[in-house]
């Protein structure tokens, strides 16, 4: 009677939620202790009093200051380099040129990785995004050829003319939609369309004509999928501090991100079949490729050179996004 009475009043959800905070505090305890062991002997940077269990200095973060600000108070008191806890995770926080200059050249490889996001596993393929890739073989492997075949002064120099022929058929367009008459323009439209042509111009070889509804479906497909990746990017995600958390998806971001990458990943499909055709037309006409966007780049490196991690085809699309 007894044991039937404290289920009716501890429900099994409370039961769980409870469990797993105890378990996840007596882990974080259990984990600074053996870290503290570890690096006794080791001389530490200073770290600000108040962190709390598990989410660390984020409370001092979300204060009513801005964190640049809060950050710039603490380095007054602390000095040129202190470490702050951002969840589990410990960051350095530099505010000297001289200890920068000490990270980024002396002691280069230690601070040469990424850290691990979500909306990087999900929306770079898994971390094979360059940009975002941690330090290892396959990030290695991916600048040297960047660096010889993408970044390279000549296919620098190579696109000088995009650049200049979408500018000249922006301003025609421009011009055509005043013709003798005033007319309103969002300038800042205009230029972030014209941005974007120019860059997709060079990855896919191809132009949007926003005023054009035969197209106006992908560029608008381009432009929102883009839009929502680098929202996402620059969200804070509690799981990226609290990586226990991922499992509840607070806020609903992991879906969004999904949802955006399932869109862009698809975009940068239909692009990539596009150059697979294109180039299987071209060899069985016996013909050269003429000029090469970053894709047919990618795809003419990769028939020859495979990297660690991912197929040639996953390559391509990160990088190219």
């Amino acid at each position: 009677m007894a044991n039937f009475d404290l289920q009716n009043q501890v429900s099994k959800p409370t039961l769980f939620y409870g469990t797993a905070f105890v378990a996840l505090l007596l882990y974080f305890i259990i984990k600074r202790l053996s870290t503290n062991k570890s690096s006794s002997k080791l001389q530490q940077p200073p770290e600000p009093a108040g962190a709390w269990p598990i989410i660390g200095h984020l409370p001092l973060l979300a204060g009513p200051d801005l964190p640049h600000i809060t950050l710039g108070k603490l380095a007054d008191k602390y000095g040129s380099a202190f470490v702050i806890r951002i969840g589990v995770h410990k960051a350095l926080v530099i505010n000297t040129w001289e200890v920068a200059k000490e990270c980024f050249t002396t002691n280069d490889k230690v601070f040469s990785s990424r850290p691990r996001q979500v909306a990087m596993k999900h929306m770079g393929y898994d971390y094979a995004m360059f940009g975002f890739a941690p330090y290892g073989d396959y990030w290695r492997e991916l600048r040297k050829i960047i660096n010889r075949e993408v970044l390279s002064h000549s296919r620098i120099e190579s696109l000088y003319h995009i650049w200049g022929k979408e500018i000249n058929t922006s301003i025609k367009e421009l011009y055509g939609l005043c013709g003798n008459k005033p007319a309103l323009v969002e300038m800042k439209q205009w230029f972030g369309d014209m941005t974007l042509n120019m860059s997709v111009m060079m990855v896919a070889g191809k132009r949007y004509n926003f005023g054009a509804n035969k197209e106006d479906g992908e560029a608008k497909r381009c432009q929102d999928g883009l839009r929502n990746f680098f929202r996402l990017v620059g969200l804070f995600v509690p799981s990226d501090a609290v990586p226990a958390l991922a499992w509840l998806d607070i806020g609903g971001y992991e879906k969004e991100m999904k949802k955006v990458a399932k869109e862009l990943d698809e975009l940068m499909q239909e692009w990539l079949e596009e150059h697979k055709k294109k180039r299987a037309l071209l060899q069985a006409q016996g013909k050269q490729g003429g000029e090469q966007d970053f894709m047919d780049v990618m795809m003419t490196i990769l028939e020859n050179e495979k990297l660690s991690e991912f197929d040639s085809d996953t390559v391509t699309k990160a990088t190219g996004l």
